[in-house]
């Protein structure tokens, strides 16, 4: 009981954190619309949100088990919490920046416990690939519901802000997961004896000239390049490039998250069966196939009166389908990675992946939001065929990364 217990109080963070920091794509383009910012301007959000998460990661993983999980959790809930609160009274778009750096702040906190708790409670590397993938399909589930709970609180016209009370509610649901947080018994880790607060901040640094952590790092920067580029810029491709309105283009985005979701489910079953290498081999090819098949038919789209999301062009739906291909890679990745290393090295380990996922978030959407506005969507979007052809090659080093270090492990 006890353990079902923790892993539906990180769930429920999970599920929170996602509607927050996917909001980003839904909040970008109504930025645009009620503050009048120009797309690169409003792409600077990406950077509001992944940067502090980068720093705070960087600065506060290898601290994290000395303070405990439980009580960072409620810290990082306490601060999302409370700037929520003021948000609707406030604005303005330096209000809206003001809350991504709190969201990422928190979020860096969070998933740094988030992962160490799920090497801490499970003993083997399937159980902690299966609860993973869960939690990050919990994830994505939470994403497609942020999508719809905004929605419902946009009005016709762009120039007002009543949307903003979206964070009314969400500051409610804030207060509910911090409660089951608190009434969670979540004990605090083992750690090594006579390392200090200094050593293990080294020890985290240390990491990073593995070999096999560095071939991971570029992965991960380069997945959350495309996932961040897609996702975040959706809703806006589908209200410039497909002519819907603002509430379909932001209901068929959550199709994204969708997909996502369901990726993840399936993954699960298929690779208990297969090799987790050549499935994500063929995932990236099937990403690259659906781009090159999908964005020429956004070419000759016309504006036409739409009422609902059944009224959308075929294209609408095809594009969020990505989601699908690519869903499995992140996690699979993580918890290869997480699976090589000892559990008193999770939290350090995840500030890190944390760090340049982060770093890979913030490019993907502001180099996406650049090439939207000087070149046009469907060349923004033709642009992630790039990092598809960097992930492929990445991944056959970390592939014979993977091996060696595992000849090494039964050898020793």
């Amino acid at each position: 009981m006890k353990r079902i217990r923790i892993i539906f109080a990180i769930a429920m963070c999970y599920f929170l954190f996602a509607i927050l920091l996917n909001s980003v794509g839904t909040v970008i383009l109504q930025s645009i619309q009620t503050f009048g910012v120009t797309k690169t301007q409003a792409a600077t959000l990406e950077g509001f949100k992944d940067i502090p998460i980068a720093i705070v990661s960087f600065l506060v993983a290898s601290f994290i088990p000395r303070v405990g999980y439980k009580f960072a959790l409620l810290c990082a809930l306490s601060l999302v919490g409370l700037v929520a609160t003021f948000i609707p009274n406030i604005g303005h778009f330096w209000a809206i920046k003001l809350m991504f750096a709190a969201i990422g702040s928190a979020f860096a906190v969070v998933k740094v416990a988030v992962y160490a708790l799920i090497g801490q409670i499970t003993d083997d590397k399937k159980a902690h690939s299966s609860l993973l993938n869960t939690i990050e399909g919990i994830f994505m589930v939470g994403v497609l519901s942020g999508y719809w709970i905004f929605a419902a609180f946009f009005e016709t016209q762009g120039e007002q802000t009543s949307w903003l009370n979206v964070y009314y509610l969400l500051a409610a649901m804030i207060g509910v997961v911090a409660l089951t947080v608190f009434t969670t018994s979540i004990e605090s880790p083992k750690l090594p004896k006579n390392v200090s607060n200094k050593d293990a901040f080294f020890n985290m640094l240390q990491l990073t000239f593995k070999p096999l952590v560095l071939v991971f790092i570029l992965s991960a920067f380069l997945y959350v390049l495309i996932e961040q580029g897609v996702g975040s810029w959706l809703p806006t491709f589908n209200n410039e490039i497909l002519h819907l309105p603002v509430d379909v283009s932001v209901q068929l985005t959550s199709l994204f998250a969708a997909s996502l979701a369901l990726g993840r489910l399936c993954a699960g079953q298929i690779l208990k069966k297969v090799s987790w290498y050549p499935f994500l081999n063929c995932a990236l090819f099937g990403m690259a196939i659906l781009i090159l098949m999908t964005l020429p038919l956004t070419h000759s789209i016309e504006p036409r009166v739409i009422h609902s999301v059944f009224d959308a062009p075929l294209a609408a739906y095809l594009m969020p389908m990505i989601g699908f291909l690519m869903a499995p890679i992140y996690p699979l990745i993580n918890s290869v990675m997480l699976s090589s290393l000892e559990k008193h090295q999770h939290a350090a380990m995840t500030g890190l992946i944390v760090v340049f996922s982060a770093l890979g978030g913030t490019t993907g959407s502001m180099l996406t939001g650049v090439v939207f506005e000087k070149f046009g969507g469907q060349q923004a979007f033709y642009g992630a065929l790039i990092p598809i052809i960097g992930i492929l090659i990445t991944l056959f080093f970390f592939n014979r990364q993977t091996t060696r270090y595992e000849r090494y492990t039964e050898e020793v």
